[in-house]
């Protein structure tokens, strides 16, 4: 590589570095401008709430809990759904009509 190239490779790798920083830096602070009269809501540490959708990963470094909407249906489980599909069957079985009557 011959020293022009390296000049300009560093000056479109700082370039893009700042394109970045600048990027991030302006997100803040329109994430703060924009939500500047939102309340702050603390939970107390003795709060505990059994919910179905809440799930709580303690490690020894760090405490993750993960609150889920409420028909929250996994990405996995989704793709399995779709792919294998529900098919229904074209005429109930005999056993079937049998025990409805």
């Amino acid at each position: 590589m011959r020293p022009n190239d390296v000049f300009k490779w560093n000056k479109r790798a700082s370039m893009m570095y700042a394109f970045g920083a600048w990027t991030i830096f302006g997100s803040l602070i329109y994430y703060k401008y924009s939500h500047k009269d939102d309340p702050f809501v603390a939970s107390q540490p003795g709060e505990e709430v059994d919910k179905p959708n809440v799930k709580k990963y303690e490690t020894t470094h760090n405490k993750t809990t993960i609150v889920y909407k409420e028909d929250f249906v996994p990405y996995s489980t989704r793709l399995i759904n779709f792919f294998t599909g529900s098919k229904p069957s074209a005429a109930p079985k005999e056993s079937d009509e049998l025990k409805s009557d």
